[in-house]
């Protein structure tokens, strides 16, 4: 498999994240547990976006985008093409992982000075996750081709799934993840601060903290498995399959506080979510029959999302914003009561 990919570019990407991901720990260190205002989410959000593009006209210019040979400006453009669209695919399936966080924390009631940790170990599993699955999945693809087919299934599958499940409230009491935990551990009544274990008289028990980042742990997975397939829809070049990933990642966090507030208003988009997912799928399926242009996969991704928004603003709500996707949902007698 051909990656556009030098051990330069390797080594530069790496050193980037460890620099941002020490940035990030050293704000929060200095910060201590304190509930993250709107506005500095959205400064943050802004940054982080604003280095994603930034990254894309650097690999642009550095490939040769500038220059007068026009296979290197051809080349140029394909990828910084490859790297936007999946950017923004896996940046759209963030969204969803978001609402996911939300209703997490709403069930354990988890404090706001305390959700900002929990996302930071939240989103280093998701990177750790990311690259395995990014290096098992390029190595698949080289070894088998049909297994591009499988991907496809599998997405649509995931779509139908996340289309299904939108709207519905998600039943966490009868998850098996979290009955599992419950087995395994004694979970103590409150938090201790930002203890993951505490002491209840004189038994040692986890806090909720701890089930907390579990469940998020498992989540990672699951969107993990969802996102990978995705992304090599798109591109089979590594390197543009980790940058984007990591980009959309690392502005997670941040992306969390900013739209906290807002899930109730883009109540819609994981049906957005769900047809792009659905469409990566179809594409993925007739990879050997007629190649989907990148540039019409961005629009589509870009046309859906932003329609599904602006239908979320005219038409209210009637039940649950987002949806249970990936947890089971309630049945309607459950939810009712």
């Amino acid at each position: 498999m051909q990656s556009i990919g030098s051990p330069l570019m390797w080594s530069s990407f790496a050193a980037f994240v460890l620099l941002a991901l020490l940035v990030d720990f050293f704000a929060m260190s200095k910060q201590g547990a304190h509930r993250v205002s709107t506005r500095e989410a959205a400064i943050w959000s802004l940054v982080w976006v604003g280095v994603s593009f930034v990254f894309m006209g650097w690999l642009w210019w550095y490939l040769g985008g500038a220059g007068t040979d026009a296979a290197a400006r051809s080349l140029a453009n394909a990828k910084s093409l490859e790297f936007l669209t999946g950017y923004l695919i896996e940046k759209a399936l963030a969204v969803d992982n978001i609402f996911v966080f939300l209703m997490l924390f709403t069930y354990f009631a988890v404090p706001a000075e305390f959700q900002k940790r929990v996302l930071m170990i939240g989103i280093l599993g998701a990177l750790v996750l990311r690259a395995v699955m990014i290096l098992v999945g390029a190595w698949l693809i080289v070894q088998f081709h049909w297994i591009l087919y499988v991907f496809g299934a599998f997405l649509l599958f995931t779509g139908i799934k996340m289309w299904w499940a939108a709207g519905q409230e998600p039943d966490l009491d009868n998850n098996p993840a979290l009955k599992w935990i419950r087995s395994r551990f004694k979970i103590a009544p409150d938090y201790d601060g930002e203890k993951f274990f505490t002491v209840v008289g004189g038994v040692k028990m986890a806090t909720p903290l701890l089930v907390v980042i579990l469940l998020i742990g498992i989540v990672d997975i699951v969107f993990a498995v969802d996102s990978i397939p995705a992304i090599f829809a798109i591109t089979t070049d590594p390197f543009i399959v980790l940058t984007s990933n990591v980009f959309a990642i690392l502005g997670l966090r941040a992306m969390y506080f900013l739209l906290a507030n807002m899930h109730e208003r883009f109540h819609l988009l994981s049906y957005g979510l769900a047809i792009v997912l659905m469409f990566i799928g179809a594409k993925m399926l007739l990879i050997d029959v007629y190649k989907i242009p990148v540039v019409f996969s961005l629009g589509f991704t870009v046309v859906t999302l932003a329609l599904t928004m602006m239908l979320s603003l005219k038409i209210p709500p009637k039940g649950k914003a987002g949806g249970a996707y990936p947890f089971g949902a309630k049945k309607p007698d459950e939810q009712k009561t």
